[in-house]
């Protein structure tokens, strides 16, 4: 019965999690060359070398793998924010806020292809501008529980929870923009720039 579920030394489903990676591995390497439009079902299974029969073996349809390639950068940027965070755990607030931005700014500067799949142009998808709101949403809610054992015991949540959406919201839309090559700044300015306004919205919030 072993030998009857074996090919190559390899289980059916060990090759049904090989096939999906390598869609999903074509999907992200088209959509950094080309953008989100250009990632076809038909493409990616070329790409991948695979014919169209298995697309659907691991995806609905094609904003199935496209939420998938999106959330998957999403959260590999997510684990960077939250690795620098964790290495500073025992600075002041304001470091760690720097020390995020700081990973995520240089990220894109370094992996320019890469980020536009987070902070590119997602319009005519619905699938990717309501995964973008949503993000939004819940790296608010995420930034508020990290920040929370900084803040002043009387702080009103509403007002500090606009301020943190505002900053979020904000620097999506900045990343945007110096992808784009819409801003004129090094990583480093920017950088500055970034954490200040972060500071300007959170400081009264602080101890301390």
């Amino acid at each position: 019965m072993t030998a009857s579920r074996r090919y190559s030394g390899k289980t059916a489903d060990e090759r049904r999690a090989e096939r999906r990676l390598a869609l999903l591995g074509a999907a992200l390497d088209i959509w950094q060359e080309q953008g989100w439009a250009a990632v076809t079902m038909r493409g990616v299974c070329a790409r991948a070398n695979l014919t169209d029969r298995y697309f659907y073996e691991s995806f609905a349809n094609r904003d199935a793998l496209l939420a998938t390639a999106w959330e998957q950068v999403r959260d590999e940027t997510l684990r960077m924010v939250l690795d620098a965070v964790a290495s500073r755990i025992e600075q002041p607030a304001l470091d760690q806020l720097r020390a995020a931005v700081d990973v995520v700014v240089h990220h894109v500067q370094e992996e320019p292809a890469r980020a536009q799949i987070l902070f590119g142009d997602h319009a005519g998808s619905a699938v990717l501008e309501q995964l973008r709101r949503q993000t939004v949403q819940e790296t608010t809610g995420l930034l508020i529980e990290l920040a929370r054992p900084h803040l002043k015991p009387d702080v009103d949540g509403l007002e500090f929870r606009v301020n943190v959406l505002l900053g979020i919201g904000g620097f999506v839309e900045i990343m945007l923009a110096w992808r784009s090559g819409l801003l004129d700044a090094d990583a480093d300015t920017l950088v500055d720039h970034l954490t200040g306004v972060g500071t300007s919205l959170s400081r009264m919030f602080l101890k301390g």
